[in-house]
């Protein structure tokens, strides 16, 4: 279960390139200069995940207990996402594919498939 942002720094920084930063003033984690995550969420509970729109209205639909919006995140890549909800696992893949999205062809080729 991911408590904190220091849980999601852990599980960030085990991808190629990428390290912590910040996104308008507040925690975030990096790679090639764009934000993967960030502590920028209206909640303290909460952190925001940058993912493409079709995934996003999957993970409203089908597990708003971890992912919702507010009205400033409606029709962007980007979803809020509650700490502590028990899908761990899914966050941790869900970040690697953010990463694998904004990844060279290059690491992409070693990293492997599209997680």
């Amino acid at each position: 279960m991911l408590q904190d942002w220091d849980a999601i720094v852990a599980i960030g920084c085990t991808l190629p390139g990428v390290e912590p930063g910040t996104s308008y003033g507040r925690p975030a984690l990096r790679f090639r200069g764009k934000t993967l995550a960030s502590t920028t969420a209206p909640d303290p509970g909460s952190f925001v995940l940058h993912i493409g729109l079709g995934e996003k209205e999957i993970l409203l639909d089908t597990d708003p207990a971890t992912f919702w919006q507010t009205d400033h995140y409606d029709g962007w890549p980007a979803v809020l996402v509650r700490y502590g909800t028990g899908a761990g696992e899914r966050i941790a893949h869900l970040l690697a594919r953010a990463w694998w999205d904004r990844a060279t062809s290059a690491q992409r080729k070693a990293y492997g498939e599209r997680p």
